[in-house]
Parts: C-alpha cells; structure tokens; sequence
C-alpha cells in the first residue's frame, strides 16, 4: 500500500505539473494577443469543481476540477472540449478567438506543446546541472549481458558484450539501444574473445513486444559482502570484496550462480563438493569447499552498481547543462516518435497503458532525480501526443489552421463541432482501451 501511495501521489504530482504548464502555454499566447480566456481548470470539471476562484477585475476564473484526465483553457470564440455551440452563434466580438488572424490562433494553439517541451528542456539541463549523467557504457560491462529468451532465439547469447548496430558503437542501456538493436541488419557483439555478427530479424520488437520480461541486462559479478563466520565459505577462507568468476571451472555471473546453486540442491544430494576461482586484490585463485545449497555457504552478494560495473559520470556547469539538456531532450523526443510505429501492430496496442502503466514507471521509493527525470519524460510525451494532427488535440486545431492558411477559407463550425465531437470520442476509446490493458495485466 506504501509503494502505491508514493507512485500515486508522485503521478499526481507530475501529472498536475505538466497540465498548468502546458495550459499557461495557451493563456499566455491568448493574452499576448488580447484574447479573453473565460476558464483556467486544473483537471475536467464536468457538473462541478472542487475549486473555483475569480479575482477581481479578471475576466478569467480559475479551478481545479475533480476529473483528473487533463485540463483546459476555454477560450471565448473557439470550439473546444466545453462545445459551448451556443456563443458560436453570436457575433464575433473583437477579443474572441474566432476574431483574431490564423497566425495568432496558430500560436495561441501550439503554445500548449511549446511550453511542454521547453519545460522538459529545463527540467533535463536542471537535472545534468544538480545530479550529473551517470551510465555504464555497454562496450565495457566485463561480464557482458544476460538476454531474454527472445533475444535468445535471435541468436544472442548470455556473456555477450554488445559493440555496434550496422556499425555504429553503442554507448549504453536504455530505449535508444533497444531501438538500434530492432532497425539493424546486423549487431556486433564480443563472444568468448572475438568478434560475433548477429542478424536481426524483421520481426524482432513485435516478439519483444510480446515478453513481459526486459530484453537484456547486465552480467553482474558475484561480489562478497559479507560472510557468516563458522559457514563453509568462512572455513574455505573467502573474504567480503573476493569476486566468484567461475564455478567447477565454468564462468558464471550472480544469477546463474545462484541457479545452479539452487540447482544442485534441488538434485537431493546430501552435500555438495563445488571448486570456487575468485579475484582478490587482483590475483585470481581457486579453492574447494562442501556444502548443500548457496544459503549453506554463508555468503551475501554486493549489488551496488557503482561498485561492480564501470560507471562513467559527467559533471556539468550551470551553463554547459543546458546545451546538454536540449540535446538529451532532442534524442528522447526522437527516440520516442521512433517507436511510436509499433504501437500499431498487435502486440503494440496489447501494450498501451493508462494511468496504472504511467504510475509504474516513478520509482517504489520517494527520489527526487528519478522524479524528475520521469516527468521530464512525460512531458515530451503529452507535447508529442498533443501535436498529432488528431481532431480534439491541440494537433487538430493546428490542422485546421494550416488548412485555413493554404486555402484562405475557414472550415464550418458545423465541420468544427462535428471533427471535435469525433476526436473527443476517439480520445476516450484510447483512454477506456489503455486503462483496460492495465486491468487485465494487474489480474492476470
């Protein structure tokens, strides 16, 4: 219940966040242009608002509705999610939307996304700035990957050190790989001391897709943390820091030393007599020891990363933050509008999630860099979804606006209402359809 609570108040939070950023985007094109906007609402407020305030002399009145799918600006003169038809059949007045030129409007409408995605600039340049950039660079894991069983049958094998994609090196983990990975012809990994090419098949993310586990990770080495005086491992005479490299002379990594260990106890024999080669120090040595399974040993593994894997670390000034956060925001937004593809395909739509999907991506436990870097994300993701050209989305209008500019005739409001009322219903189709998956994937 804890972890639920933190996720939720954390989605919350972000969600909020990128409403009032991305609604001020259309405030404040709407004012700079003298366009009256009627209604500022955090969140929908259909039959009433949990909050409502209008201050004095404003012509704008502000609240936070009790439906948290979004929010608006109802703008006078303009069809929007509020279909007031009805002010649509008076005259224009000059302060309405209807009454000002198509590259007002224009901007007016994109300032929603513009104020997303410069948000998520700033919040990236902000995070290089506080929390440097921390990565293991794949070339360098020294025990290399364990791959699912999709990557498996492609022709990867546990070990590998990932190298290039068609000949670009990779740097490290993360949705940019993975998508380099698929949109190859062929990867090159490191296998046993040489140089491996594995080919790629043409329908491997829509088999990824269908995994509910990740593609790969890193090999970790079984390092000692602690050691329970009196066990087998204490009178074999290993010590916290040793690194287990190979079991009876096989390599072996920390999962599968903990399957074979499991493995062997499992067989039912009363004991166990296993040979151990360790690197203490730097020197590499082996003993023997007897026992009955890995919990018989008496021995802790260490998973601190920073201490098994080569991590590099980029420190970045004030001002050197922000041209590295334009450009990891940049590669995010194409790396995101690169996968998009696949969510057409089958296995694709079987993976849209809603609000629970969202929520599990912020971290079990309150981090303030995990925080922010996942509504950094979000943000790229509401100014990607939001530009689409789709009737509803602020995409829609700009459509229109364009069609408006190139033909010099506006489309009828009757056409309007009916596009709005039409994208509306799709948006809710995806929303109900999104939620729904996370509902079957939660009870089955």
């Amino acid at each position: 219940m804890e972890t639920f609570l933190i996720r939720a108040l954390q989605l919350v939070m972000s969600l909020s966040l990128l409403v009032v950023i991305h609604e001020m985007g259309h405030f404040l094109f709407a004012r700079l242009f003298k366009t009256r906007v009627e209604k500022f609402c955090l969140f929908f407020d259909p039959w009433f608002s949990l909050f409502k305030f209008k201050p004095k002399h404003s012509e704008t009145e502000y609240g936070i509705g009790w439906l948290p799918l979004g929010g608006y600006v109802k703008i006078a003169g303009m069809i929007d999610e509020s279909m007031d038809t009805e002010q649509m059949k008076q005259p224009v007045l000059p302060w309405e939307f209807r009454a000002k030129p198509a590259w007002q409007r224009l901007l007016i409408m994109v300032g929603g996304v513009l104020f997303n995605f410069l948000l998520a600039l700033f919040i990236y340049s902000m995070i290089l700035f506080a929390w440097g950039d921390s990565y293991v660079p794949v070339q360098k894991a020294p025990l290399g990957m364990d791959f699912n069983e999709t990557m498996y049958r492609a022709g990867f094998r546990d070990g590998d050190v990932l190298i290039s994609a068609d000949g670009v090196p990779f740097e490290r983990m993360g949705s940019d790989l993975l998508t380099a990975i698929v949109d190859a012809r062929q990867v090159t990994v490191l296998r046993e001391g040489r140089e491996v090419s594995v080919y790629i098949p043409d329908d491997l993310m829509d088999r990824l897709l269908a995994d509910s586990t990740r593609f790969a990770d890193f090999r970790y080495p079984f390092v000692i943390d602690s050691i329970v005086p009196g066990r087998p491992a204490a009178r074999a005479g290993l010590q916290p820091g040793d690194s287990i490299t190979q079991l009876d002379g096989r390599n072996i990594a920390y999962f599968d030393f903990k399957e074979e260990m499991l493995k062997r106890k499992a067989d039912g024999q009363a004991s166990h007599d296993i040979r151990l080669t360790y690197v203490r120090n730097g020197l590499t040595d082996t003993l023997s020891l007897t026992t009955d399974s890995l919990y018989e040993i008496g021995i802790t593994a260490d998973m601190r990363t920073a201490r098994l894997l080569p991590v590099v670390k980029k420190e970045y000034t004030f001002f050197s933050s922000f041209p590295a956060g334009v450009m990891l925001g940049v590669n995010t937004l194409k790396g995101y509008v690169g996968q998009m593809k696949y969510l057409f395909s089958k296995e694709g739509a079987k993976q849209l999630g809603g609000f629970g999907t969202i929520g599990s991506i912020f971290p079990a436990a309150w981090d303030w860099h995990q925080f922010w870097y996942m509504t950094a994300f979000l943000s790229i993701i509401l100014a990607f979804m939001n530009i689409l050209p789709i009737p509803a989305l602020d995409g829609g209008h700009v459509l229109f606006l364009i069609y408006e500019i190139v033909a010099r005739r506006k489309p009828s409001d009757k056409f309007m209402e009916r596009a709005q009322m039409a994208g509306m219903f799709l948006l809710f189709a995806l929303l109900l359809w999104a939620n729904l998956n996370d509902l079957l994937r939660f009870l089955f």
